[in-house]
């Protein structure tokens, strides 16, 4: 089904690619970069305004309301094939499931929403890691090849909006090959297993980067790595700056050899120990950034200048609280906007909490502060 936007686009006076490139140069700008980062997966369910307008996706909820585009691309860099997703067994209310990370599930038997509880992993042993390493994270297998003229085709260089390529993840996957758990035992038991899939995932991106970059043009390049939470890090600085950090340089290295020096990460919770790590490698965006895991975007950029770029950072707590705490947020970051190196939208994913009307005020104070002026 096709989506009717419900408002038009922002007024422009560049294209999306411009503005993008301009504003994460800290250049000038006709207006800010307009984007979200998608929603609840109840947002789909309980908002009118999704459901009465079969808004179903991230993808049509972008198209609704005429946001600006942008889009990531590039190769095959994690386990192919994956796990075969099926029941191991069944407990009374739940039943066990293999997903396609090899990880362990309970699941609730009656189907309704909850947080995963992972009860354990198909990778424990340097055994295990040797087995699943050759059978499905081969640099050399057939399905690493990346369908180059297929990507120009989807993204020609002469478009008009930005296009990232895509860098993955160093560790935040593995933690999901692992468990949470999994990886702390696994850092301390068996260290070099753990370098070794770290060296693995960055080969795949090595290998996949390889045969894109210098056939396109890119504007960015993005990752993601979930290895936060509100107290920090889930693996020790020692073990991120001496086993993570140098992968990344590698990619960073091959990123400045074809001009792309934006490069953001998608990683929730308390970045703040990471950044000197990052930033040496290259890594110098934080995406979506989550405010209440941290602290105020203003502090992060004030304290790194413009060595630094933020997306997201819109408090979603105080969205929820409705269109008053909305419009103060939002003047808190109009210096930041009118910086450059910032793109405001919710920080992470907008929840069902947010009333629809509120939603709507929000997207309609963005314009007026941050749009085109007459």
């Amino acid at each position: 089904m096709s989506i009717t936007p419900c408002r038009p686009k922002w007024k422009s006076a560049m294209t999306d690619r411009e503005r993008f490139n301009r504003q994460m140069h800290y250049q000038a700008t006709d207006r800010c970069f307009n984007m979200e980062f998608g929603y609840w997966e109840e947002n789909y369910e309980q908002w009118p305004l999704f459901k009465d307008n079969g808004i179903r996706t991230e993808a049509d909820a972008n198209v609704f309301f005429s946001f600006d585009k942008y889009a990531c691309c590039g190769g095959n860099i994690w386990l192919d094939p994956p796990f075969e997703r099926k029941v191991i067994e069944t407990r009374g209310s739940t039943r066990i499931c293999q997903d396609g990370n090899g990880l362990l599930v309970e699941e609730a038997l009656d189907g309704h929403s909850t947080i995963p509880h992972y009860v354990g992993s198909s990778i424990v042993t340097p055994d295990d890691w040797q087995r699943c390493k050759r059978e499905r994270m081969d640099v050399k297998a057939p399905c690493r090849k990346v369908d180059v003229e297929a990507l120009r085709r989807q993204h020609p260089n002469e478009r008009d909006y930005p296009v990232g390529i895509w860098c993955g993840s160093m560790i935040g996957r593995i933690r999901d090959m692992l468990t949470f758990e999994g990886l702390a035992y696994a850092t301390h038991d068996y260290p070099e297993m753990v370098e070794d899939m770290v060296e693995t995932s960055c080969l795949l991106v090595e290998n996949a980067l390889d045969q894109v970059l210098g056939k396109m043009d890119f504007d960015f390049a993005c990752g993601w790595e979930d290895i936060c939470f509100r107290s920090g890090p889930i693996v020790s600085l020692d073990f991120f700056n001496r086993v993570v950090v140098p992968r990344y340089k590698r990619i960073g290295e091959r990123l400045r050899r074809h001009g792309i020096d934006i490069w953001w990460i998608d990683c929730d919770g308390d970045v703040r120990p990471l950044l000197p790590g990052f930033l040496s490698a290259g890594v110098n965006c934080l995406f979506p950034y989550e405010v209440n895991s941290c602290v105020h975007p203003a502090k992060l950029l004030q304290q790194y200048g413009r060595d630094l770029r933020i997306m997201g950072g819109i408090d979603k707590l105080e969205m929820i609280k409705g269109p008053k705490a909305i419009k103060t947020y939002l003047e808190s970051v109009a210096p930041l906007v009118e910086r450059g190196g910032y793109i405001p939208f919710c920080d992470h994913r907008c929840p069902p909490d947010v009333k629809p009307e509120d939603y709507l005020y929000y997207l309609d104070l963005k314009e007026k502060m941050f749009g085109m002026r007459a």
